[in-house]
């Protein structure tokens, strides 16, 4: 089946935390036999920091961020068996929408994939001619990046015919352990963009801890951080290209995941970084959100803090062995139940019934 994906970027994870969980699934898919396109725009300069060359498992094609190239790239939607609209593009969000339906061929499959789930909700309830909202009753499907039972429900009240979370995954073909590398050496690193609604937790969750231990050492990684006032035990390292990733978890003693806002509040929701993490069979350390207990067993294959206070006290009390142990279990755990290659049977499953319905109605 051919499939014509409108997202954010593939090639590049600048400003793009999804770009890996694109990879992990739609190089899946294709080993399935999907025949993917995915068009991203040159904005951003996400560009100028590609992660990785065009695979060869799929097609990209990057448009220029106007009006007249997106209009062109919308047009091709009617060529394809699936045609899936990512929130987040950052550029057209809202006319990729309305086009990528009505460009669809009558016999497609029509897709919303929320990377952002519980913020879309958000908007949906508060602006009743959201373009999302509307297109609701032209969509045969919505997925999401995670959420569990409440964003399901949510996305039901408001109309969705089939809603289902594709959760983070690890690919174990990227992500996985390395020799440690100096350049990220530390007690404690934490990688994620500064985010309006991520600073305050990592304020909480990190800037505090790490003053609270001035002989230990941080390391935070990401893009926007520079500016931004921090303890003298913390470097930042800036942005972190995947190539970097499995480095960056295995180096330091622990590795902390911090959810943003949205994310903790409706819980089911773990970021691409937990997987990556434990992946590289690193130390986890997370903020506490409702339905971890489903991803990763608290206390043996991850440590769950409530708040910073909860930080200094897992650091003190962690010892290289512990640390050790926790990794191997979290790397054990993902590589049985939390796969791309699980992801994408998931999605193949949903996809070829949808198609197997709609032959049976023509």
């Amino acid at each position: 089946m051919k499939m014509a994906f409108y997202g954010s970027s593939l090639l590049s994870s600048y400003w793009n935390g999804a770009a890996t969980y694109y990879r992990g699934i739609l190089r899946d898919l294709a080993g399935r036999g999907y025949d993917i396109t995915f068009y991203e725009p040159d904005a951003f300069d996400r560009q100028l920091h590609r992660d990785i060359d065009p695979p060869e498992w799929a097609r990209v094609v990057v448009y220029p961020a106007t009006e007249a190239a997106m209009r062109g790239v919308i047009a091709k939607a009617g060529a394809a068996d699936i045609v899936v609209k990512a929130n987040g593009v950052g550029v057209f969000d809202k006319e990729l929408l309305e086009g990528a339906i009505a460009h669809a061929a009558p016999h497609a499959l029509k897709v919303f994939w929320d990377v952002d789930a519980a913020a879309t909700l958000d908007e949906m309830r508060a602006d009743p001619s959201h373009p999302v909202l509307a297109a609701l009753p032209d969509l045969d499907m919505v997925l999401t990046y995670g959420g569990g039972p409440p964003v399901i429900d949510a996305y039901h009240a408001f109309g969705a015919t089939r809603c289902v979370p594709i959760y983070n995954a690890l690919d174990p073909s990227t992500h996985f352990p390395v020799a440690p590398d100096d350049r990220f050496a530390c007690d404690l690193a934490f990688l994620g963009n500064r985010l309006p609604d991520r600073e305050a937790r990592v304020e909480k969750f990190f800037l505090k801890p790490a003053a609270s231990l001035p002989e230990r050492q941080f390391l935070i990684g990401g893009n926007g951080w520079e500016s931004k006032a921090m303890p003298a035990n913390v470097r930042h390292r800036g942005h972190v290209y995947t190539a970097e990733h499995n480095a960056f978890n295995c180096t330091p003693k622990a590795v902390l995941n911090v959810a943003r806002d949205s994310m903790a509040h409706i819980g089911f929701s773990p970021a691409t970084r937990v997987f990556e993490a434990a992946g590289a069979a690193a130390c986890l350390i997370t903020d506490a959100w409702e339905g971890i207990e489903q991803f990763l067993r608290p206390d043996t294959e991850v440590l769950v803090a409530r708040d910073g206070q909860d930080v200094v006290d897992h650091m003190a009390a962690l010892t290289p062995a512990r640390a050790k142990a926790i990794g191997q279990a979290a790397l054990a755990r993902v590589l049985a139940e939390h796969t791309y290659a699980l992801r994408g049977a998931q999605v193949d499953v949903l996809f070829r019934e949808h198609a197997a319905r709609a032959r049976e109605a023509a």
